[in-house]
C-alpha cells in the first residue's frame, strides 16, 4: 500500500514540484494551500507523514505543528524559506522531525521522506515487539 503524504504549502509551483517528486517515488500525496484547509486534512485524512510551509496564510506552520503533535504521531518535515538558526531550532523544538530550507534539492526531499518514515516504522515495529513481550 502506497504511503500518504500531505503537503500543506501556500506556494503553488513548489507544492507542485513536491508533489511531482513524490509521486513518481510512489507515494499518494495531498497539497493543501492554506494552514485552515491543511489542519482539517491532516485531522480527517490518515496521514503517514507530513511535509510543512511555515508561513502559511491563515494558521502557520508552527501552528498546525502545535495542534496537531497533541493527537498524531506522524514525522513532520518542515519546508520552509526561513533560514535562520532560530527559526529551525523552534520548529525543531515543536516537534518536527526534520527541517529543510528553501530553495531545496527535490531528489534530497524525497530522500529525507523515504528515511523518515523507514524510521518511523522501525520505532513501532520496535514498540511492538516490546508490548508483545510484555516488558512495558
Amino acid at each position: 500500500m502506497k504511503k500518504k503524504i500531505l503537503i500543506i504549502e501556500d506556494d503553488v509551483s513548489i507544492a507542485e514540484l513536491q508533489k511531482d517528486y513524490l509521486e513518481v517515488a510512489d507515494f499518494e500525496v495531498t497539497v493543501c494551500s492554506n494552514g485552515s484547509d491543511g489542519l482539517r486534512t491532516l485531522q480527517d485524512k490518515e496521514v503517514d507523514l507530513l511535509i510543512l510551509d511555515i508561513m502559511l496564510p491563515g494558521m502557520d506552520g508552527l501552528e498546525i505543528l502545535r495542534s496537531m503533535k497533541e493527537d498524531k504521531d506522524i514525522p513532520v518535515l518542515l519546508v520552509s524559506a526561513k533560514k535562520e538558526e532560530i527559526d529551525k531550532i523552534k520548529g525543531l523544538s515543536l516537534g518536527a522531525d526534520d527541517y529543510i530550507t528553501k530553495p531545496f534539492s527535490p531528489g534530497e526531499l524525497v530522500a529525507r521522506v523515504k528515511a523518515h518514515l523507514q524510521n518511523y516504522e522501525r520505532i513501532n515495529i520496535g514498540l511492538e515487539k516490546v508490548l508483545r513481550r510484555g516488558i512495558i
